[in-house]
């Protein structure tokens, strides 16, 4: 039997291709914009350059949200192009140097955090509740945070806890601009209530079935 030769295939990766401007818009958006510059009647260039926009609109609709969109859009033509394009765009065209611009920092003033088992969001509804008139309105809020903050205690720290420690931290949080009123008390928990972490709730959900039914087996 003859050897015949076999033509073979080879795969060609992304990683041995040309690097994408911008990946978003896909490899094809690419390729047109190359071809795009190789069109020496500057007519035609330019109708290319508005279907080639339309093209990137379509493939991007949720570039519609942004302010400008039009502009975002032919900026971006630029771009793929390497800001190597002589179209007649109706905005100018973006400079390179803008792409290595940072974004301008935002400070957002924050207090440390008193107690990380807690959590921020804890202290806010702490400070919220210490602006309220006295009330059945605010002692429920309270009932309802000291609930909550409970549960919270248990996952991040010990197996039990009295009501009067998370009163207890309430006040100290809200220094002391919070007082519990006595004889409040908080609906007490069954027997072998575990609350999950975050995360593991699947787990912790399993573990807890699997304890059931061996208190189960052993009665």
């Amino acid at each position: 039997m003859e050897n015949k030769e076999v033509d073979t295939c080879k795969l060609l990766y992304n990683t041995e291709r040309v690097r994408l401007y911008i990946p978003e818009y896909g490899r094809n958006v690419q390729k047109m914009v190359d071809y795009l510059k190789t069109i020496e009647d500057r007519q035609k260039r330019n109708e290319q350059a508005r279907a080639i926009v339309k093209v990137m609109e379509i493939i991007n609709p949720a570039v519609h949200l942004q302010d400008n969109y039009e502009q975002k859009l032919w900026d971006h033509l630029h771009i793929i192009s390497g800001f190597n394009l002589d179209v007649d765009s109706p905005y100018p065209a973006p400079a390179p140097e803008s792409l290595q611009e940072k974004p301008m920092m935002v400070s957002v003033p924050r207090k440390p955090v008193k107690a990380s088992h807690y959590g921020r969001n804890i202290e806010n509804f702490i400070d919220m509740i210490a602006c309220m008139d006295d009330g059945e309105q605010k002692i429920s809020m309270i009932r309802t945070l000291a609930a909550y903050m409970r549960q919270q205690y248990l996952i991040w720290n010990k197996d039990s806890v009295t009501d009067e420690t998370i009163f207890q931290d309430i006040e100290k949080l809200s220094d002391f601009r919070i007082k519990v009123p006595e004889g409040l008390q908080l609906s007490r928990l069954e027997s072998g209530t575990a609350f999950a972490r975050p995360g593991g709730q699947q787990k912790q959900g399993k573990w807890h079935k699997g304890n059931q039914k061996m208190r189960k087996q052993n009665k």
